[in-house]
């Protein structure tokens, strides 16, 4: 939803965010989104985000969206005078976020010991390519090589070959989403127990945790999983299939009842009794045949055709979406996926809508990402209780950026 005048959840919380490029500041935009109070740290000449993705009349659009929601400061973290800054700020806030190599904020001065002995309940959420221990733990890791060693991307393309990708920091939002929860069940914890705590959120786990089905199958069987293109192993019929206007509509069809109801549709109700395919074990063992048969039946008719007709029989199945389908999409416009937010340069900015919907206390969007240091002034003023002139002094050392 768009602003409103409910808070959110988190209300109250307030979260340093020196997080840097996605994962960290994906976490905070989940924080902020549902009413925490999110100040986020950014060197002079912003956060790499800000050269990410597509431009407008100079203004960065992903930042638009990632940032939405914060109060943007700018800090110099390497000089002893930047460094009280954010222990000062620390002392004042709940959670902390950061996303730098293992050792880096220690070799700051702003290691855990520093920051709870500043506020003993400080949550520190940590997020690294590696985690924070493990021989792995001082390599360098973005999303997509924690991806590659978490074991996605193996398992992501076509079979015949190399591996692909999902062209999105996908590793960094799914590990940005688990920090976020541990910050979450952090502050939960910390109303029984009055103690902050750590969150070792590593990129390469939150790939493999996906992996989910296929760890105890390797660990039993010695089965290594591979590239299987649009299908999905062992759930079948579970594909994408060409339409006679020279599209593609995926179908997934996994379990009896459903199977019952595409077979009914197609006109061919005896598949379902067909000993080929008349149980989802039976049905993944014989893929190719019954993949060959829906398609064929699916390339006979056009693409609208196939939707008004599966979705008559209750049958999942969906068309590829482009952004173009998504902005022209009833569905999304009445859940409020796209929120039209202003913005000093553009005017207005279309974001995507906040996730999940909660109907007591659900997030919004109160304004987009603005520019480098917009609130670094009325942070430090109202949050770390810095006079005027302690700000000027700061400002002409270059310690902080003020716009």
């Amino acid at each position: 939803m768009a602003s409103s005048t409910n808070a959110g959840p988190l209300a109250g919380c307030r979260v340093l965010e020196m997080g840097s490029t996605v994962s960290g500041p994906f976490c905070g935009r989940l924080l902020a989104d549902f009413g925490a109070e999110v100040i986020k740290v950014e060197p002079p000449s912003g956060d790499p985000v800000r050269q990410m993705g597509k431009r407008s009349r100079g203004r960065s659009l992903y930042a638009a969206s990632i940032l939405r929601n914060k109060h943007l400061i700018s800090v110099d973290l390497r000089t002893p005078a930047g460094q009280d800054v954010i222990t000062r700020l620390a002392k004042a806030s709940d959670v902390v976020v950061e996303n730098f190599r293992p050792g880096r904020l220690e070799a700051w001065n702003l290691g855990f010991d520093v920051l709870r002995d500043a506020n003993p309940g400080i949550i520190l959420v940590r997020i690294s390519g590696y985690g924070q221990t493990g021989p792995y733990r001082h390599r360098p890791g973005y999303g997509v090589t924690s991806e590659a060693v978490g074991g996605l991307r193996e398992i992501t393309g076509e079979p015949d070959r190399p591996p692909s990708r999902v062209s999105i920091s996908l590793t960094d939002c799914i590990t940005g989403l688990y920090a976020a929860f541990g910050a979450v069940m952090a502050l939960f914890s910390r109303t029984r127990t009055g103690t902050g705590q750590v969150i070792d959120a590593a990129l390469y786990e939150g790939a493999f945790s996906f992996m989910e089905p296929h760890v105890p199958a390797f660990a039993e069987l010695g089965s290594v999983p591979t590239r299987t293109g649009s299908r999905l192993p062992n759930n079948t019929p579970n594909n994408l299939y060409p339409t006679a206007d020279g599209d593609f509509i995926h179908i997934t069809a996994g379990n009896n009842a459903t199977f019952e109801r595409l077979a009914a549709c197609m006109g061919a109700p005896h598949l379902a009794s067909d000993e080929r395919f008349r149980t989802p074990v039976a049905r993944s063992r014989h893929e190719d045949a019954i993949d060959d048969i829906i398609g064929d039946w699916t390339s006979t008719h056009p693409l609208p055709e196939l939707e008004r007709m599966l979705d008559a029989n209750a049958v999942p199945a969906a068309r590829i979406f482009t952004l173009r389908d998504i902005f022209a999409d009833e569905h999304y416009k009445a859940r409020d996926m796209l929120l039209e937010m202003p913005d000093d340069v553009l005017g207005t900015v279309t974001l995507p809508g906040v996730v999940p919907g909660l109907s007591k206390t659900p997030g919004a969007v109160r304004w987009a990402g603005r520019e480098v240091g917009a609130d670094t002034r009325d942070v430090l003023t109202r949050v770390a209780g810095y006079g005027s002139g302690e700000i000027d002094a700061l400002a002409r050392q270059e310690t902080i950026y003020a716009a």
